[in-house]
């Protein structure tokens, strides 16, 4: 029996070989299956990323709500800084809005002559500096310092202990440093006894800045820790065994692996620090105001609450409130182009 070209033994015939589709053919299959608009913008369609986000949507929104009723619901009240503000010309303070005079900037340029206002602000830029100096770079130094450490547990029991602070209200933080640091306690009761003369540095308005900024660095160093500890989680190993490779010592690895890795974060924290600078705190300096007297004590925060709260001076406070704020915004804005200029992020994209 002879056999016709391509036949099998058996008589029949191979199948014939599938073709593979050609680069048009599978680029015209691609046209059919994305649409139009979303193969030209690359984007998933609106549609689309609200349905399947939708369950996000839904959790963020309490959040969304809130923030709208409690941050930006109360811009509106700014009005009665171009006022002279009376919440009593009518039944309840809203309305009284609608019923007081306007007086136009009168209120601004009061505040420009007031030496309360200037003495406060000064006292406020000093703290900062103070802050800005002391206290940034020590949650930095102590999470390379926990890092390093190689047993987890240590590493774990340490951290925790320096994030505790971190949940106690400056109540309790003015009270500890009380015991510690005033004229009844620790240190001054163990130099009596020794022979010494006690001191009271809660009483003491020349350090009360340096207080201040110890408090804040004890209160808040721990939440900074774990911040920078996350960061240098995300650094590849890779990177110091090749550095070790090389040479490079323990001091040189931080300053040439570690350092780089954190400076977004630092970046980005310290643009959140210098837009936060008017806001050195309220509560910390209300509960030592007594103590230390007002020309050490007075920032723009407590002045805003003596002038608004307790005197009644609304529409004057709503006015160094609002100059706060537009500061702020400034000091923000400028602290992210100078990150954008270092070549960091900042808070968001160019």
């Amino acid at each position: 029996m002879s056999l016709t070209a391509g036949s099998r033994p058996d008589g029949t015939r191979p199948p014939a070989a599938v073709e593979e589709p050609t680069a048009a053919v599978a680029a015209a299959v691609t046209k059919e299956r994305v649409p139009p608009k979303a193969a030209k913008a690359g984007k998933v369609p609106f549609m689309v990323r609200l349905r399947r986000d939708r369950t996000l949507i839904l959790m963020t929104l309490p959040v969304i709500l809130l923030l709208l009723v409690f941050n930006y619901v109360p811009l509106l009240g700014n009005v009665v800084a171009f006022q002279e503000y009376d919440p009593y010309v009518s039944s309840n303070g809203v309305t009284a809005i609608f019923h007081s005079p306007w007086v136009g900037v009168e209120q601004f340029s009061r505040m420009f002559d007031d030496p309360l206002f200037w003495g406060a602000a000064k006292n406020t830029l000093v703290l900062f500096a103070l802050q800005l100096v002391l206290f940034f770079p020590i949650p930095i130094a102590l999470a390379l310092l926990i890092n390093s450490v190689i047993r987890p547990r240590v590493r774990a029991v340490a951290q925790a202990i320096m994030y505790l602070p971190h949940f106690f209200s400056w109540v309790l933080v003015v009270t500890v440093f009380q015991q510690i640091f005033g004229g009844a306690g620790i240190i001054a009761q163990t130099l009596e006894d020794h022979g010494w003369s006690g001191f009271d540095l809660m009483t003491n308005a020349g350090l009360f800045k340096y207080l201040v900024t110890a408090q804040a660095v004890w209160k808040d160093a721990g939440w900074g820790i774990i911040v920078f500890l996350a960061a240098l989680a995300a650094v590849s190993t890779d990177l110091y065994e090749a550095a070790a490779m090389d040479g490079a010592g323990r001091w040189r690895r931080m300053w040439h692996v570690t350092l780089p890795a954190l400076r977004p974060v630092i970046a980005l924290l310290l643009v959140l620090r210098v837009g936060d600078a008017l806001s050195v705190g309220f509560e910390q300096f209300l509960l030592q105001r007594d103590a230390v007297g007002v020309g050490a004590s007075e920032v723009l925060d407590t002045y805003v609450w003596n002038m608004g709260i307790q005197n009644g001076d609304f529409s004057y406070a709503a006015a160094v409130g609002l100059v706060k704020g537009a500061i702020g915004v400034c000091l923000v804005l400028g602290a992210n182009k100078f990150a954008h200029l270092l070549g960091e992020q900042g808070v968001y994209h160019k």
